[in-house]
Order: C-alpha cells, then sequence, then structure tokens
C-alpha cells in the first residue's frame, strides 16, 4: 500500500511539473496566468493521484502495462520542455536554445511541403501576423513533429521485438481497459479491431484536421494568438501529442485484439484435440 501511494503521490508530481515548466522556466508571466497554471497543476496532479492510488483504474487505460503510459508521458514532457528552452532562448540566449533553435528551424523548413501539417499549421496564422512568429510556429512545429514521430517508432519496437505487453507479466484486458465495455455491442475481438482501425486513421488525419478547423472557426471566434510563448508551447505540443497518442492506443488495441484472437485459437485447437480423444 504504501508503494502503490508512493508512486501515485510522484506521478502527481510529475503531472503537476509537466504543466508548470513553461512558467517556472519563461520570463515576464502574468500573475494572473500563474494562479490558473497553479491551479491546473494542482488538479491535474490531485487527479493523478487518485486514479494511481486506487487499486482498480477508472479512466486511465494501460495502466497495469508498463511503459505505455510512461512512454507519452516523456514525449509530451521533452515536447514541452525542449519549446519552452526555445521560447526562453528569446530573452536568454544559450547554446542549448540556439542549437534547439537551429535543429528545429531545420526540421520545420525540411517538411514544409505544400499539404504538409507543418505547412497547414502556419497557413491557419493570420495573414498579418509578424514574420518572426511564423518562423517560432514552424521551429516549433519541427520539434514536436520529430518528438512524436520518434514516440511512435519507440512503442513500435517495444511491441514487435520487446513483445509488449506480455513480457514476463500476466495482462488483464479489462483492468487495463476501463472505458471499453465488453458486453455492449458485438464480438470483442471485432470491436477492439475496429476501434484499433478508427485510432490509427484520427491519428494520422489530426494533424491535418486541427489547423483546418482552428482556420475554420477563426472567422467565428477570436483567432488563437500564438505571440504569447505559453499559448505556442501548449498549442504546439497538443497539435503534435494527441495524434501520436492516438496512433499508440490504435496499436495497443490491435496487439491486445491479436493476443485476444491467438488465445481463443489455442483454446479451439486444445477443445478439438480433446474431442478427438473423446471420439476415438
Amino acid at each position: 500500500m504504501f508503494l502503490r501511494m508512493s508512486g501515485a503521490a510522484l506521478r502527481g508530481l510529475l503531472i503537476a511539473l509537466l504543466i508548470a515548466t513553461p512558467s517556472l522556466l519563461l520570463r515576464d508571466v502574468a500573475t494572473d496566468q500563474t494562479q490558473i497554471v497553479v491551479l491546473v497543476a494542482l488538479l491535474a496532479a490531485f487527479l493523478t493521484f487518485v486514479e494511481y492510488n486506487s487499486n482498480a483504474p477508472s479512466i486511465v487505460e494501460f495502466r497495469d502495462a508498463a511503459p505505455f503510459n510512461r512512454l507519452r508521458f516523456v514525449a509530451l514532457f521533452a515536447t514541452v520542455f525542449l519549446l519552452t528552452l526555445i521560447a526562453k532562448g528569446k530573452t536568454d540566449p544559450t547554446a542549448l536554445t540556439q542549437g534547439l533553435t537551429s535543429l528545429g528551424t531545420i526540421i520545420g523548413n525540411s517538411i514544409d511541403f505544400p499539404f504538409s501539417p507543418v505547412r497547414l499549421i502556419v497557413l491557419m496564422l493570420p495573414y498579418d501576423i509578424n514574420p518572426s512568429v511564423i518562423n517560432d510556429v514552424r521551429t516549433a512545429a519541427g520539434i514536436a513533429y520529430l518528438i512524436s514521430l520518434m514516440t511512435l517508432v519507440a512503442f513500435v519496437l517495444l511491441v514487435r521485438v520487446w513483445g509488449w505487453p506480455v513480457r514476463n507479466r500476466a495482462f488483464n484486458v479489462w483492468v487495463n481497459l476501463p472505458l471499453f465495455d465488453p458486453t455492449t455491442g458485438g464480438d470483442v475481438l471485432y470491436r477492439l479491431q475496429r476501434d484499433s482501425r478508427v485510432n490509427i486513421a484520427l491519428g494520422f488525419l489530426l494533424p491535418f484536421l486541427i489547423p483546418a478547423v482552428v482556420k475554420a472557426t477563426s472567422d467565428l471566434l477570436d483567432p488563437i494568438t500564438f505571440e504569447n510563448p505559453q499559448t505556442l508551447i501548449w498549442m504546439i505540443s497538443a497539435w503534435a501529442f494527441l495524434p501520436a497518442s492516438m496512433i499508440m492506443r490504435g496499436i495497443a488495441m490491435a496487439r491486445v485484439a491479436s493476443m485476444i484472437e491467438e488465445k481463443r485459437r489455442r483454446a479451439y485447437a486444445t477443445a478439438a484435440e480433446d474431442g478427438g480423444y473423446q471420439t476415438a
């Protein structure tokens, strides 16, 4: 019990640190923004502690299938932290911030071709925006997109090479998928495969859909301004992290479906052998 509580407290602190990172590192953060960030960080930390301190999960999927959630957290934290360093380099330049800015500029320019996600997120910006903001958005998008691709590659290797999630441990489908109700709908295997395809498809489409939706709603609502560093950090992080997270979820559900299918095949083969022996 003590280990579970201490682990839940550590995860809560890490989530709070993630949310507070831009406010802690950047200068000239308004007081009202700081208060909102502190409130959100405390709330997220409390919810994370309650979730991981309980015996069974209620919201978080694959809680007992490490390192699925750890990999997602590391990817999001790395994105937020690196984008914060790049933004901090505008006022306090160092060799590290300049190197990250150069890397993001190279990656952003290399994938800024027609109909690419980076080109679409640049096109959603207002026409009269400062050119330096466009360069900042392109640089941040390059870094965030690189991290998301590296995360996907790492997870695919975990599944294909390391044998996630069943290597050296048992895997409970219903505990690790608390939001998946096996009693509704048709066959569980078909539903898992369908949800897997939907998540992967949405994950591939979201980098293109998010800029289009923001651009379409900018005429009805106040357009999002990227001149605020924190807005830039969180918007680009969400734009890169959410699609990668959905693709990871789709791959994970496909893996679970394949495990169930293999277990059914073995059970049917065993039943057929037992039936053959009884007939003989």
